[in-house]
């Protein structure tokens, strides 16, 4: 099969729960060293997704990296679970549940009445967990070790918020929103709108822009497709991914 990698190509992965987009990046550079040579390759992604979440992620190579900020402003589409009645430090389950809040007094009704609070261009606060940058390092990096860090609130847009199922207390979701929007910071800020609390359980970006998950690969999906038969390196390929917190 023919490839452009250095010359520039975009690529449709569907991230696994577990792996960073850097774990995604990694694993592409690795297999083109060893399955085509390309010892020396710029490769990049447009957008993050948190290592527990799933879905799309576009990767560029080469000439290509140049367009990565035109797939990263682009609207996303997300679909996930909240859990109501608790929060997590981290707003997902990388944390354990820390604070406990009553749900009794909260009814579908209510539920979908909440979603329309968040529609529009809005305030949000990023998680402490977060990728962020304060004072030269990477939020995390404080919030993993407990130490105190003051976070800026932004302005973000949601243009489309719904409740798919309601199983109490479990709330699916779907949401289209604006770059820069974090989902676990939606799900924290939805919880205390209902006058409780909530943490995000699952999260799968479905689309970006006219992109969508349907037409991506899973990494060994992409590697099968483009492995190269007459490469002749066939010194094994360790799996060096790794989290770069």
């Amino acid at each position: 099969m023919q490839h452009d990698f250095e010359s520039g190509k975009v690529i449709f992965i569907n991230k696994a729960i577990d792996w960073t987009s850097f774990d995604v990046v990694n694993s592409i550079k690795i297999f083109l060293k060893f399955n085509y040579g390309i010892k020396k390759i710029k490769i990049g992604h447009a957008g993050t997704l948190d290592p527990r979440a799933t879905g799309l992620v576009i990767i560029c190579t080469g000439k290509k990296t140049k367009e990565i900020d035109n797939y990263q402003a682009q609207e996303k589409e997300y679909t996930g679970t909240f859990r109501l009645g608790e929060t997590t430090p981290s707003y997902d389950t990388e944390t354990l549940p820390d604070e406990f809040f009553p749900t009794s007094h909260i009814t579908a009704e209510i539920i979908h009445e909440t979603t329309k609070l968040f529609i529009g261009d809005i305030e949000q606060m990023p998680p402490i967990f977060s990728a962020l940058k304060v004072d030269g390092k990477k939020a995390y990096v404080y919030a993993r070790k407990n130490k105190p860090i003051e976070m800026r609130s932004r302005q973000i847009s949601i243009s489309e918020f719904e409740i798919t199922r309601i199983a109490m207390p479990e709330v699916d979701f779907r949401v289209k929103c604006s770059k820069g929007t974090y989902i676990r910071s939606l799900a924290y800020d939805f919880g205390k709108a209902l006058n409780s609390g909530a943490y995000l359980t699952a999260l799968c970006r479905t689309s970006i822009g006219q992109y969508k998950l349907d037409d991506a690969l899973t990494i060994e999906e992409f590697k099968d497709l483009y492995k190269n038969p007459e490469f002749r390196d066939v010194r094994p390929v360790k799996d060096e991914t790794q989290d770069p917190a």
